[in-house]
């Protein structure tokens, strides 16, 4: 490495926050950027660890110490080439991701692990800065047309990759703009919307063509598509909202999180709003925390993503619940480095002010006289031992005042209406848990594939984009009998 005592000489540090009271007033993204000092110091600090179990923990298996010790060396451009070779994205990673690639890190077994995350954002900024950055237009076309279902990230992803093995691309999305949830889902705060239009601008530069406000199985067909392209790759999210099947779900006030989040980016972006994440029409009007009492339900991203956004609207109090035990301030012992660890997290939306609670059963809405939601009914959990048996009991119920509540508990899998039910009369088939079925990525049907949330299930940015690229390249040896896009490296090493 550059440095070979870099980890023992500078310690971990990543970019300081903008004031909670400044950044509660607009939706920018809230990080103040490192100068290339201090983040050449910081790449210093990735160690000669023989082993870099930090690939195992990315999901695109980043090459990272390499990347790491071009920074130090300031060779950006050689930094961005090893970058880019394996993530397509890393502007969105860089930004979103929960960087499992840093809990993995060898130099986390017993320091602050390298800030990964961090200096994969400031080789793309820079690249983009400099000019590095340049349209990929493939020198030949192969004359296959491949239709992409879905521009969020893995759609995305394998219309690069499909692109840049010399096919035709053509990418269909039912919203408005172009970027899945990277553009409707994730707030501005996280992910300035500027970002996703300037990395969709340079695919279109590379021939890939976008057709938004197009709703794949209403105004074109499953059987169109069929006829009319060599191979369609399904992308889409998934998008059907697990709601709480609870007395008082009826009552006006109670919204999945999505349709709340995803009407705030269009209110941003000063756009119409007429339509939700879906394409579809929004039922329920406009919706605001202001003056409000807002409970989120649910302790994932989603929930903190929404009480991020409740604070900007001045809410007049944000509570989350979360029917899982509050997970330990450390690295439990049955997730040992270099596995995910399961931890308490606090994001940057809590340092803004929500009141937080574990371990709650969420029993019943209740509604005033006009049908408005007005408060809910929890009650703690707990574990009781019953004729030598554990069972879950409720205690301490107790009614909190709610005027909206904001449905956080994620996904069941995509919707079936439309394309996917004229798909499944071609023999398209289904897992367990009603997501497409397929076989290396490839469906029960000719010539369709599946990625990301479709085929696996509410994932992460990261591994939607992993999905992308090695659907891209299966749909590649489908088409062309081999592929020159990049196969993913197996790690040569197991943790056990």
């Amino acid at each position: 490495m550059g440095k070979p005592t870099g980890f023992l000489e500078v310690t971990r540090e990543t970019p300081k926050k903008r004031p909670v009271a400044e950044r509660v007033g607009d939706y920018k993204e809230i990080d103040i950027d490192f100068t290339t000092d201090k983040v050449t110091a910081q790449a210093s600090r990735c160690m000669d660890c023989g082993v870099p179990f930090c690939h195992n923990g990315c999901p695109l298996g980043n090459i990272i110490p390499e990347f790491n010790d071009a920074v130090f060396d300031q060779n950006w451009a050689y930094a961005y080439e090893i970058l880019s070779s394996t993530n397509n994205f890393p502007e969105f990673t860089g930004r979103i991701c929960p960087a499992p690639c840093e809990a993995a890190c060898v130099l986390g077994i017993n320091k602050p692990p390298v800030t990964i995350e961090y200096i994969e954002k400031s080789i793309i900024e820079y690249a983009f800065g400099n000019g590095l950055v340049k349209p990929n237009v493939p020198t030949k076309r192969t004359g296959k047309k491949v239709a992409v279902i879905g521009s969020g990230p893995a759609g995305l992803a394998s219309a690069a990759q499909l692109n840049k093995a010399g096919h035709s691309v053509t990418v269909f999305e039912r919203a408005d703009e172009a970027g899945g949830l990277l553009r409707y889902g994730i707030p501005d705060f996280k992910l300035e919307k500027w970002v996703v239009q300037r990395r969709v601008e340079v695919m279109k530069e590379e021939g890939i063509v976008f057709k938004t406000s197009t709703n794949v199985g209403v105004d074109i067909k499953g059987e169109e598509l069929l006829e009319d392209f060599d191979l369609i790759m399904l992308a889409g999210g998934s998008t059907v909202p697990r709601m709480l099947p609870i007395p008082g779900s009826d009552l006006k006030g109670i919204y999945p999180a999505m349709e709340f989040l995803s009407q705030q980016n269009k209110r941003v972006a000063g756009i119409d709003r007429q339509f939700d994440h879906r394409g579809a029409t929004y039922a329920n009007g406009e919706l605001l925390a202001t003056d409000k009492n807002v409970v989120v339900i649910g302790g994932g991203d989603t929930g903190s993503d929404c009480v991020g956004t409740s604070n900007r609207h001045k809410a007049k109090s944000v509570t989350q619940v979360e029917v899982m035990p509050m997970p330990p301030a450390e690295r439990a012992s049955q997730t040992p480095w270099p596995n995910w660890p399961m931890m308490l997290r606090t994001s940057t939306s809590h340092e803004e002010g929500a009141d937080r609670h574990w371990s709650i059963a969420v029993k019943e809405y209740v509604g005033d006289e006009n049908g408005n939601l007005k408060g809910i009914k929890i009650a703690d959990i707990a574990m009781e031992v019953v004729d030598g048996k554990a069972q879950q009991v409720h205690t301490n119920e107790r009614e909190i005042p709610c005027e909206l509540a904001l449905i956080a508990a994620g996904f069941l899998h995509p919707q079936r209406e439309g394309l996917l039910s004229q798909l499944e009369e071609k023999g398209l088939e289904f897992d367990e848990r009603g997501n497409v079925k397929a076989n290396n990525y490839k469906t029960s049907v000719d010539k369709v594939f599946a990625a990301g949330d479709m085929r696996r299930g509410q994932s992460l940015v990261v591994w939607a984009i992993s999905e992308g690229r090695e659907a891209a390249r299966q749909a590649d040896i489908y088409l062309q009998g081999s592929s020159i896009l990049e196969a993913k490296a197996v790690s040569t090493f197991s943790v056990v």
